[in-house]
């Protein structure tokens, strides 16, 4: 098999299924399942036509996925907007392939990165978001997951810890992404918990349920981002969060504290604070002290900093972010707050603007922009 054919060939055929009709993620998706399996049957039977077995390939690659990216859609529309109290006992197939596509062949990485691409409906692009890598790393990973299992009986399913890393980025990516998967990964959460008294799973469905229950206050007109201190607090919905807080309290009193219940009682004291400024920060920080310790998370050290300058002054939360690498994501947005909170509004306009693009989201950097033009105007005044 000629590898550099294959390189050769790749942008021509995805320049054929876009003019085709598929998007360019969808596309690129398309063409590297086709490039699996070229390299797994190729070598045996070459085709006469290597470019048209490729379009042929690939093209049939995206139907399929279009069709099960339909076929999710309808499942998500049939989830009422607020996810039922109670989890109902029946229970579809789509929990059981999250399992299957966690094989144990596969690293725990992989499979999460399969599962949300196969299952999820997520593009190569908004796992590596999730992930924090590079969009091209992502697509090297998911093809080698891919050729790992193309051998493998799925008969063995994955472990729970895997399929609750899948459900969790699954639900952020709902919460915050552009596809809309958050009432779908509380589904499936729900179900999981019939199934198994894992606290880790009761931990991620008091998460969701927390953090789903503010959903109604994050956006305003026109889909603008409203940050949690400023959000109208009478919008979020009370049922959903004192269900979470049972759930959570359920799972904490096992004694057996994972990230998730972690993550959860954080949740859980911004939710019992009638006001931003009622926030009990001092609990909050210890919180994320125990999250930081369980995973090591850049994500939570950097949450942490600005819990930190809430509860010791802006000045010791930059000096918190100080130990943080400088391009993690929404580093420079949470230098920016802690600066304006320090009153250096010269620095912090511009670390929002620098901020907003390299934003994450559209309502994100739109946000960012806006906190920007405000400084400038306050210092313009």
């Amino acid at each position: 098999m000629d590898a550099a054919l294959l390189r050769a060939l790749t942008p021509t055929v995805i320049g054929i299924l876009v003019r085709r009709g598929a998007d360019f993620a969808a596309a690129e998706d398309a063409v590297q399942d086709a490039l699996v399996e070229a390299v797994r049957g190729w070598p045996d039977d070459p085709p006469r036509d290597p470019k048209g077995w490729l379009v042929t390939v690939a093209w049939r690659k995206f139907l399929d996925a279009a069709r099960a990216d339909t076929s999710r859609r309808h499942r998500e529309e049939r989830v009422e907007g607020e996810p039922a109290a109670v989890p109902g006992q029946e229970v579809d197939d789509t929990l059981q392939l999250y399992f299957l596509c966690a094989h144990p062949s596969l690293t725990p990485a992989s499979a999460v990165a399969l599962t949300l691409r196969a299952v999820g409906g997520l593009t190569t692009r908004q796992i590596a978001q999730a992930y924090l890598v590079p969009e091209a790393t992502m697509a090297q990973r998911i093809s080698r997951a891919k050729r790992t299992v193309s051998g493998v009986r799925f008969t063995q399913p994955g472990d729970v810890a895997t399929v609750l890393r899948v459900l969790y980025l699954v639900f952020n990516e709902g919460y915050s992404g552009d596809v809309d998967l958050a009432g779908e990964a509380i589904r499936l959460t729900r179900q999981l918990a019939v199934k198994t008294h894992h606290e880790e799973v009761a931990g991620l469905l008091a998460l969701m349920l927390l953090h789903h229950a503010r959903r109604p206050a994050r956006t305003g007109p026109g889909g603008r981002l409203v940050p949690l201190a400023e959000q109208d607090r009478g919008l979020w919905n009370t049922r959903l969060i004192a269900e979470g807080v049972d759930v959570l309290q359920a799972a904490l009193a096992r004694d057996r504290l994972g990230e998730f219940q972690a993550q959860a009682a954080i949740a859980a004291l911004h939710a019992d604070a009638r006001t931003a400024e009622e926030t009990d920060w001092v609990q909050i920080v210890e919180w994320y002290d125990e999250l930081v310790r369980l995973t090591g998370s850049p994500v939570a050290r950097l949450n942490r900093a600005v819990a930190v300058g809430e509860t010791d002054g802006p000045r010791a939360g930059l000096a918190a972010l100080a130990q943080l690498d400088p391009a993690l994501p929404r580093h420079t947005a949470v230098a920016a707050y802690l600066h304006e909170r320090d009153g250096d509004p010269v620095t912090a306009a511009r670390l929002y603007a620098e901020a907003a693009r390299s934003a994450l989201s559209l309502p994100e950097r739109d946000h960012l922009t806006r906190q920007a033009a405000r400084l400038n105007a306050r210092l313009r005044n």
